[in-house]
């Protein structure tokens, strides 16, 4: 039950880190929810961590106690009569400390084991945000055809005008159809990579390939990126886990020290005499109970020392992994700062030259209510609109899109 809770707890908690920075994700938020509950991944390391905590309880138990019979096919002959069977029992009871060092190594994979399930669900929403974002992508630039589109057929509207009152020829008329069947071939290619995203987004979150996604209509990018603490990454699940390794090994250790102590045990043997026939005598046929106390100790304890100095290698192996871990995720990080930022640079001069666009489009329109209109300079301006506004698409995207991967790394 406490599972379940901290597993509630922690959904809850990387679901709001990772969409912080903005409000625009509702859909998504609930998009990773579902994936965190249905992907089996998912659902295979809580299993996995789930198993290793039960373990703790495999552990806290005393050796088996050992039973044992014994029948005398010859009865030895003793004062008191002949011994017939015997029976006896013995407990062995390791040093003291040992259990409890055994709970504890446990306890420490299970630690290690639970940042590996924390880093696979910090990667499933990375997974989950970033398709989402492409299918944003492919959704806006879809709308943007669908306008560029409606614009052209306006134009066109204007050049079958001026072809009836000769100002202009068929050949625009021409151009400006098949500028808009371009288009509309974009548009068709959009769907159908679409379609497929969405099929991948839905088996990422284990559910109908069939089932519509919704995405939202826009991505407002800030003015300021937010400050980032790149100490954040020592934070990472992917570096605690190697931490959590490290103490794994020192309880192990320790458990190999207390593995190096005698232990001992204690029994008791039965065996049961028969009367004597050929004479009557104190005590005849009296049956035998004899407590038993024994020791056992690790004489040849070549393994204790060997696994000493696997420990001491283990260790030091952990901590260049994390290292050279660490190294990575920083690169990575660095470098996802970095193309946030030009991407926001990017919006920005994007934003200015689509003004600077439409500004001429407005011109181009008041020159043909002065009669003059060329169709050729519309094509232009249209084909710079379209640029434009996909580029805009693509650096918000990008913007988002790397901003995943700082909050996968920090926090």
């Amino acid at each position: 039950m406490s599972f379940k809770i901290n597993n509630k707890k922690a959904i809850l908690f990387l679901a709001f880190v990772f969409f912080a920075f903005t409000m625009q994700g509702q859909n998504l938020q609930e998009y990773i929810e579902t994936a965190l509950e249905n992907n089996p991944e998912v659902q295979q390391f809580e299993a996995q961590y789930k198993r290793i905590s039960e373990k703790k309880e495999e552990v806290n138990t005393l050796p088996n106690t050992e039973f044992g019979a014994g029948y005398f096919v010859s009865e030895p002959e003793t004062r008191t009569g002949p011994q017939q069977f015997k029976l006896s029992v013995k407990q062995m009871i390791p040093f003291f400390g040992t259990i409890s060092a055994r709970e504890n190594y446990v306890s420490s994979l299970a630690d290690a084991s639970y940042q590996d399930m924390m880093v696979v669900k910090r990667k499933l929403m990375t997974s989950v945000a970033q398709l989402y974002y492409k299918l944003y992508e492919i959704k806006a630039k879809q709308k943007v055809l669908d306008e560029n589109i409606e614009l052209l057929k306006t134009y066109e509207k204007l050049a079958l005008t001026s072809v009836e009152v000769g100002k202009a020829s068929a050949v625009d008329v021409l151009r400006l159809q098949i500028r808009r069947n371009e288009l509309n071939q974009q548009n068709e290619v959009l769907a159908e990579t679409f379609s497929g995203i969405e099929k991948a987004f839905n088996k990422l979150l284990n559910q109908d390939i069939r089932t519509s996604v919704r995405v939202v209509d826009s991505l407002p990018i800030p003015a300021e990126a937010a400050k980032i603490q790149p100490s954040n990454l020592q934070l990472h699940p992917e570096l605690v886990k190697f931490d959590k390794m490290y103490t794994s090994v020192e309880k192990s250790e320790l458990l190999n020290q207390k593995d190096k102590q005698p232990m001992i045990g204690f029994g008791l043997d039965y065996v049961n005499v028969a009367k004597r026939t050929d004479m009557d005598m104190p005590e005849n046929g009296k049956d035998i109970v004899m407590p038993m106390v024994s020791l056992s100790i690790p004489i040849f304890n070549k393994k204790n020392k060997s696994i000493t100095k696997q420990n001491k290698l283990q260790q030091e192996e952990i901590l260049s992994q994390k290292q050279q871990r660490y190294n990575t995720l920083e690169t990575v990080l660095y470098r996802a700062v970095s193309d946030r930022n030009a991407a926001m640079i990017s919006h920005q001069t994007q934003l200015k030259n689509l003004e600077q666009a439409k500004n001429a489009e407005q011109i181009l329109v008041k020159s043909y209510e002065t009669g003059t209109i060329d169709f050729n300079d519309v094509l232009d301006i249209q084909e710079l609109q379209l640029k434009f506004q996909t580029n805009m698409i693509t650096s918000e995207v990008t913007y988002y899109t790397q901003s995943t991967i700082i909050n996968y790394l920090i926090k």
